[in-house]
Formats: structure tokens, C-alpha cells, sequence
């Protein structure tokens, strides 16, 4: 049936109280329970579970048998009103899980704008996604983890809880991350190391050739050479730290409470 521009099968249950936008489609068997919010123009495919207190942003597209809104996978959690955020623009893909947040992580769980997360893919409670991020295949958020903007996940990858992902770094497929990944950088493996700048993705987001050499020059003094890291990292700011990405970095760095993985050998470029 259609309602002033919204689009709702037959066969699909929108509770009372459930607040559509003008041009909202919902496919066929979805579920959208009282609390939710969606946006102009978002679109809910047949199966969809969307429930709790969960707000989607204009032009979302969440594909079929995706859950939203579900109570998280925490023994402490006691049925608090907690929520889900998804920024405008996002995609979700099939068969993915974002579960709210906890009163003890700060109540919400925060995604997009602009994200692409692929099929399988899990975001647990309180995790907080930034802006353009991609989730390949079965990648996996346990909770309180942060992404920054721009962060690639390869697929079949895992996060540990309360890990950080700085902005503009890619994980290679089938990562294991227990520590905290600084901002631009390459990493892969099961407990893995850093490999470098994601150059393909900072030359993507167009940082410039002067900014990347400044980078690649900050990566060898913090990773590449031999004493103490905090040594390293006031040497950096010495010399570079007036520029921004710099300051980014290198605070991520100090900031860290889950540890920063190690340096990788790197041949002609890659891990």
C-alpha cells in the first residue's frame, strides 16, 4: 500500500508509533518496530528487522534479512532504552547485525554517513563507525570499537573490543586486531603488524604529494627506527608537528591504552 508517499507491502508490519519519511519503501515480511525513525526516501528490503530505538537517515538502503536495533550481546545489559544511529546515505547490506548500545558504553551505537557495510558484517554494542567507511564480507565489531573516516575493513576480519581504527587506514582480509591501528596506516594479519601508509587510499582522498612524503617520513621515525617510541614521536613533532595530519597521528599514538602493533617487513611496497 502507499500513504503519502511511503510505500509499504502488504505483508510487512509497521508497529504504532514507527515514524516514516516521505518516499520510505518497505519490502515484503519486513518488521519496523515503535521506535524507529526512518528517512526520507530510506528503503527496508523484504525480511528486514528493524527494532529498539533506532534512527535511519535519508537515503539509507538496508537490503534484506538485516537486523537493526537488536538488544546487544552484553550479560549486563537490563533493557535500557539504549539506540542505534545510521548516518544518511549508508548502505547495509545482506544478513548484517548492528546491535544498540549499553548504558555503560554511552547508550548508542553510531554509523555512516556514507558507509558501505557489506553482507555478514556484525557491529556490536557501542561501536562507533565513522563517515565513508567499508566493511567487506563478514567483517566483525566487537564492541566500544571506534573506526575513524574513511577506515577499509577487508573481509572476514575481527576487531577486539575497544579497539581504535584511525581514519584512513585499511585492514587486510581476514585481520585479527587486538591493538589499536593508527591513522593511514596498512595492516594485516592474525595479531598482525602495520605496513606502511594506505597510499592507494590517501591518494584516493586526495591528500597531496607533499603531505604523503611528510607521512611516509613520520611512519619511518615512530616505526622504523630503533629506541624508545616515545623518543621517536617527540622527534616527529619536532620537526613535523605543526601540520595537522601530523598531530593526528602522533596523538593517536600517545592516546592509545590497547597497545599499537609493530612494524612489518615490507618488500617493494607491500606486506
Amino acid at each position: 500500500m502507499a500513504i503519502e508517499g511511503i510505500e509499504i507491502h502488504a505483508t510487512a508490519v509497521v508497529e504504532d508509533g514507527a515514524r516514516l519519511s516521505p518516499g520510505v519503501k518497505v519490502g515484503p515480511y519486513a518488521v519496523i518496530g515503535p521506535d524507529v525513525e526512518l528517512g526520507e526516501g530510506v528503503y527496508v528490503g523484504p525480511h528486514a528487522v528493524i527494532e529498539g530505538h533506532t534512527t535511519i537517515e535519508k537515503g539509507c538502503k538496508v537490503f534484506q534479512f538485516t537486523s537493526i536495533g537488536a538488544a546487544p550481546q552484553d550479560i549486563k545489559y537490563g533493557g535500557e532504552p539504549t539506540k542505534v544511529l545510521i548516518g544518511e546515505g549508508t548502505q547495509i547490506r545482506e544478513f548484517v547485525t548492528i546491535h544498540r548500545g549499553t548504558k555503560e558504553g554511552g547508550g548508542t551505537t553510531r554509523v555512516g554517513p556514507g558507509c558501505m557495510i557489506m553482507a555478514y558484517s556484525h557491529i556490536a554494542h557501542d561501536c562507533q563507525v565513522g563517515r565513508g567507511v567499508i566493511m567487506a564480507n563478514a567483517a566483525t565489531l566487537a564492541g566500544h570499537v571506534h573506526v575513524g573516516d574513511f577506515v577499509v575493513i577487508g573481509g572476514l576480519s575481527a576487531v577486539h573490543q575497544f579497539c581504535r581504527i584511525g581514519a584512513y587506514a585499511f585492514l587486510g582480509g581476514m585481520s585479527g586486531v587486538n591493538k589499536d591501528i593508527p591513522p593511514y596506516l596498512r595492516y594485516w594479519g592474525q595479531r598482525g603488524n602495520v605496513y606502511g601508509l594506505n597510499l592507494i587510499g590517501l591518494k584516493r582522498h586526495g591528500f597531496t604529494r607533499e603531505i604523503l612524503k611528510v607521512l611516509r617520513d613520520v611512519y619511518r621515525i615512530v616505526f622504523q627506527r630503533e629506541g624508545n617510541m616515545k623518543d621517536a614521536i617527540e622527534e616527529a613533532r619536532t620537526i613535523y608537528g605543526d601540520l595537522q595530519e601530523v598531530q593526528y597521528f602522533l596523538n593517536f599514538i600517545e592516546e592509545s591504552k590497547m597497545g599499537i602493533p609493530r612494524a612489518g617487513e615490507e618488500e617493494n611496497g607491500r606486506p
